[in-house]
């Protein structure tokens, strides 16, 4: 799978690690070297990343839907029986 991420993510992410690299490593990178790592990392753990939302929105999901049993099962036809 192809992650492909939105021009204004990229924008940020790329500034993002020109800044980290920069202040916390004090090793300045440029565009090239800053887009050759963001390729790395979307590559390398951006699938990873990916299967463990899958996974956690599916559990949350998986929670939800159970609830609704308690939900729908309400009397019926009980107009009746109140009185």
């Amino acid at each position: 799978m192809i992650m492909k991420l939105e021009k204004d993510t990229e924008r940020y992410l790329l500034d993002s690690i020109k800044r980290f690299f920069g202040e916390e490593m004090e090793m300045p990178v440029g565009d090239l070297k800053a887009m050759q790592i963001l390729d790395f990392f979307v590559g390398e753990m951006g699938p990873s990343i990916y299967n463990q939302a899958i996974v956690d929105a599916q559990a949350y999901f998986t929670e939800k839907v159970s609830d609704l049993a308690g939900v729908h099962n309400q009397a019926e036809f009980d107009y009746w029986k109140k009185r």
